[in-house]
């Protein structure tokens, strides 16, 4: 079979995927040393993390980060926010809010929902945005802008700029050393720039080792569970593949006994401490499938993502999106 073409790839949405290295360093330039908040204000007894979408997701390392540090935080997305998790709307509260366009329908309802109570009463807001001049960024306590630039359709470049920007947050919230913070993400847009250099290879790579797929399931345990939920949220909307990020353990629940050489699992590695968890899933998956068929070939395509090159997922999967992050600060 002749290898795919790759001329239905080049266009806007392209240019942005090649952007992205632009788009976290022009972020990391922009990112303010205060918000404006007093200690206090930061200090609230409980931080709600909110968002839509890929924006509820990339906020949830933020949440690990904030409960390792013994501070309240919830994940809501904003949706329910404004509904039927509305009583923590309150002044002991101290709202994240995500939108890249800052003027979702969500978020403005969740705005307006605020400006209705008393003001003794009300949360306050930090936004973090891709639009200086929306609803968010102007009607919030304090913001983080984010600087990717316009974005043509499925996030991608503001995807990235926000997950720098709530590292950032993370740093201002706990009164971390922003300028260690700064030197750790210093190295992240030539990272970027040295993996994307090579996109035509990764997609033939991809493609052949996709082929067969019609289900595509994306797992993580901690920090990865964001790129799980935004990967497959992702594919979804720019592929409309069937396509759903979960946690390793949720994948047994039900998704396991769907292995078969039309599903695909792609595992990010995630935290040494859970790890494991995901060499037994490869394990258990290629074990599910390969009896099913009695055949190598029936059963599931296991892709690993990590960062580890002689990783048991690096080394056992079936082909490796190999990351080279190099080594992490924390």
């Amino acid at each position: 079979m002749s290898p795919p073409s790759l001329a239905i790839l080049e266009g806007p949405y392209l240019r942005d995927l090649l952007d992205q290295p632009r788009a976290i360093a022009a972020t990391l330039d922009g990112l303010p040393a205060t918000l404006g908040l007093s200690r206090a204000a930061l200090d609230r007894p409980r931080i709600v993390l909110t968002g839509m979408g890929s924006s509820l997701h990339a906020l949830h390392p933020l949440q690990l980060r904030l409960l390792a540090a013994g501070r309240t935080a919830f994940l809501s997305e904003t949706a329910e926010l404004v509904h039927g998790e509305s009583p923590l709307l309150d002044a002991r509260s101290l709202i994240v809010a995500v939108s890249q366009s800052g003027r979702s329908a969500e978020t403005v309802q969740l705005l307006d929902r605020i400006a209705a109570l008393d003001p003794a009463s009300r949360p306050l807001v930090i936004g973090v945005t891709n639009t200086a001049d929306s609803p968010l960024a102007l009607r919030a306590d304090g913001v983080i802008p984010l600087h990717a630039g316009p974005e043509f359709s499925v996030s991608c470049k503001t995807y990235l700029a926000t997950l720098v920007g709530l590292e950032w947050l993370g740093a201002l919230l706990l009164g971390s050393d922003l300028s260690t913070l700064r030197s750790t993400l210093a190295p992240a847009p030539a990272a970027i720039a040295a993996y994307l250099a090579a996109w035509p290879d990764h997609v033939r790579e991809l493609a052949a080792l996709f082929a067969p797929t019609r289900s595509l399931f994306l797992t993580g345990r901690g920090a990865s569970l964001a790129a799980a939920g935004a990967g497959a949220l992702i594919l979804k909307e720019s592929t409309r593949m069937h396509a759903e990020g979960m946690s390793a353990p949720s994948f047994r629940h039900g998704p396991l006994e769907m292995s078969g050489p039309a599903l695909a699992l792609l595992a990010f590695e995630g935290d040494p401490a859970t790890a494991h968890s995901h060499r037994l899933l490869v394990t258990d998956v290629r074990a599910a499938g390969g009896l099913a068929a009695l055949d190598p070939a029936s059963r599931p395509l296991v892709i690993g993502v990590t960062n580890t090159a002689d990783s048991p997922l690096a080394l056992r999967a079936d082909g490796v999106i190999p990351l080279h992050a190099g080594p992490e600060f924390s």
